[in-house]
């Protein structure tokens, strides 16, 4: 994994400017959004294979949302959801990345920071979501210090499950819930929880059953 964090220059004015981070595997570039990434990530959205386990597909103006919403946390919290794209082409291919969780999970404690994934038709089943989730992984440990990162998905999604088991993630299905954001009632709105301990944090985890 390459990691550049924020890289100080200056302008003409002499002030400091900060330059966003920005990871690479061997196959991925995952950096901050960029206007030009707005349309594929709709496209990518309003897809009903690639949203097969959400509530719907996503209008352009949900789509564009949850750009500024990305953009938002990575100025305030210093991480969000990545823009991928290939290192070789630089074509567009999805988002992977991390946040803190929007809703609170019955009996787990908040806040909590989610890694999660979500990649266009033309990229999946190729390891994309696995070796750009890798890296998140190290950069929340290593960069950031978190003690813990977890992932949900519908329970029937067991391609997203598969990821969290290649991860090293562990199953924790006594925090099963009702997503808040899935209608009540839809086939989805069952979700599933792992979680991940960071091997180097002395901290207890507050997720772990007594």
């Amino acid at each position: 994994m390459t990691l550049m964090l924020y890289t100080s220059v200056s302008n003409s004015e002499n002030n400091e400017l900060k330059q966003p981070l920005q990871l690479e595997t061997s196959r991925l570039t995952l950096r901050r959004w960029e206007e030009a990434d707005r349309v594929p990530f709709a496209q990518m959205n309003a897809d009903p294979i690639v949203m097969h386990y959400f509530a719907s597909p996503m209008t352009r103006e949900q789509s564009d949302e949850a750009i500024d919403r990305y953009l938002a946390a990575f100025d305030r919290e210093g991480f969000s959801f990545f823009a991928a794209t290939h290192r070789d082409t630089g074509e567009f291919i999805g988002t992977i990345g991390l946040q803190t969780m929007r809703d609170a999970v019955p009996n787990l404690p908040q806040p909590a920071v989610e890694i999660g994934w979500r990649l266009a038709l033309s990229a999946q089943g190729k390891g994309y979501a696995t070796e750009g989730a890798r890296t998140i992984v190290d950069f929340a440990f290593d960069k950031l210090s978190l003690d813990e990162v977890v992932a949900i998905t519908a329970l029937p999604n067991r391609a997203s499950r598969r990821v969290m088991e290649k991860l090293g993630m562990t199953h924790r299905p006594e925090l099963d819930f009702d997503h808040p954001r899935v209608p009540a009632g839809h086939q989805y709105q069952r979700h599933t929880l792992y979680s991940l301990r960071n091997p180097n944090s002395n901290e207890v985890s507050c997720s772990t059953p007594s």
